[in-house]
C-alpha cells in the first residue's frame, strides 16, 4: 500500500503548531503530523504529515494560505521492507574489542573480537548511535586499565547491549533494567539469540526502585545510557548502589549538557575520569 507526505515550511512555532493542528481535521485524515523547527537559526519550522490514502490538495492549499505557509510539496512513497531496509544500510560496529552486529552480519564477526548480536528492529541500542558507541568504548578504556566488574547494573538498558557486553568479558552478577517492558522482552530475546540466557537479569524498573537491584547493590559498574535529566535525578540513587572506588559510565547527554551532569555527580562524591564526544553526544566515566 502506498503512503503519502504532505511537507511545508513558515515562520514562527505558534503558526506551524496551529497548522498542525489544523491538518487533524482534514479528510482523508494524516496519519500522523509533525511540527519541527529546523535548526539553522533562521526561526523556520517545517510542518507534515503521512496519510495512507492520497490527501486533499486543495485542503491543503487551502491551509497553506490560511497559515502564511509555502504551498504543500505532496510525495507518493514506494512500499518499503523498512526493517530490511535497516539491515542493509547497518553495518557492523566496532567499538575497541566489541563488534555489535545483525545476524545478516555473522559471517563478518572478526577473530579476536568480543560479538555481540543485535538487531536493529529490536529497541534502543545497536551500537551505531553515538551514545551506545560511547559506553562500549568507555567500557572497553576499563578492561584496558585492568578494571573488572563483579557486579554490573545497565540502568535504562534498551537492547542490554551494554550489560551483554560486561557479562561477555568478566564473571559475575549483571543486571539489565528498563522502564519499558518491551525494552526487557527485547533485553531477554537478545540474550538467547547470543547464548547468554540467564547471564544477565532483565527486570522492569524505574531506576534502581527493585528489590533485586537493592539486594545486589552495592555494584562496581553502574551504566546510565539514558537522557541528561533521568540521569540528573538519579545521581544520588548512583552515589547509593555504586561500592567506594567503583565506577559509573554515563551517557544519553548532548555535548553542551555535561559539564552540568559532572558538576552534580561530583556533588554526590562521584568525579569525573574521562569523557568523549561522539558527534553530538558525550559519554562520561566518572569514579566513587
Amino acid at each position: 500500500m502506498p503512503t503519502y507526505t504532505a511537507l511545508t515550511t513558515l515562520t514562527g512555532k505558534s503558526q506551524a503548531e496551529a497548522l498542525g493542528d489544523a491538518m487533524e481535521t482534514l479528510t482523508p485524515e494524516p496519519t500522523g503530523v509533525g511540527v519541527f523547527e529546523i535548526e539553522d537559526g533562521s526561526g523556520t519550522w517545517e510542518v507534515g504529515g503521512y496519510f495512507i490514502e492520497a490527501p486533499d490538495q486543495a485542503g491543503l492549499a487551502l491551509l497553506a494560505t490560511i497559515h502564511g505557509a509555502k504551498p504543500f510539496a505532496v510525495s507518493e512513497l514506494p512500499e518499503t521492507d523498512w526493517v530490511a531496509h535497516v539491515k542493509r544500510e547497518l553495518k557492523p560496529v566496532e567499538a575497541g574489542r566489541f563488534f555489535v552486529y545483525g545476524s545478516h552480519d555473522a559471517d563478518q564477526v572478526p577473530a579476536g573480537k568480543v560479538p555481540l548480536l543485535i538487531e536493529a528492529a529490536m529497541a534502543f541500542g545497536t551500537g551505531h548511535h553515538g551514545t551506545t558507541l560511547g559506553c562500549l568504548l568507555a567500557l572497553d578504556h576499563l578492561i584496558s586499565e585492568g578494571f573488572e566488574g563483579k557486579k554490573v547494573a545497565d540502568i535504562g538498558c534498551g537492547t542490554a547491549v551494554l550489560a551483554m557486553a560486561a557479562a561477555r568479558v568478566w564473571d559475575g552478577s549483571f543486571i539489565a533494567s528498563d522502564i519499558d517492558e518491551v525494552a526487557v522482552d527485547v533485553a531477554e530475546a537478545n540474550l538467547k539469540a547470543n547464548g547468554m540466557a540467564g547471564a544477565v537479569a532483565c527486570l522492569e524498573a524505574a531506576g534502581f526502585d527493585h528489590p533485586d537491584l537493592a539486594a545486589a547493590a552495592p555494584f562496581d559498574l553502574v551504566f546510565a545510557n539514558i537522557l541528561k535529566g533521568p540521569l540528573v535525578v538519579l545521581s544520588p540513587d548512583v552515589a547509593a548502589n555504586l561500592r567506594e572506588g567503583g565506577y559509573a559510565i554515563l551517557s544519553g547527554i548532548l555535548n553542551e549538557q555535561a559539564d552540568e551532569v559532572v558538576e552534580v555527580y561530583a556533588r554526590n562524591g562521584i568525579n569525573l575520569v574521562k569523557r568523549d564526544e561522539i558527534g553530538e553526544w558525550t559519554t562520561l566515566l566518572l569514579r566513587k
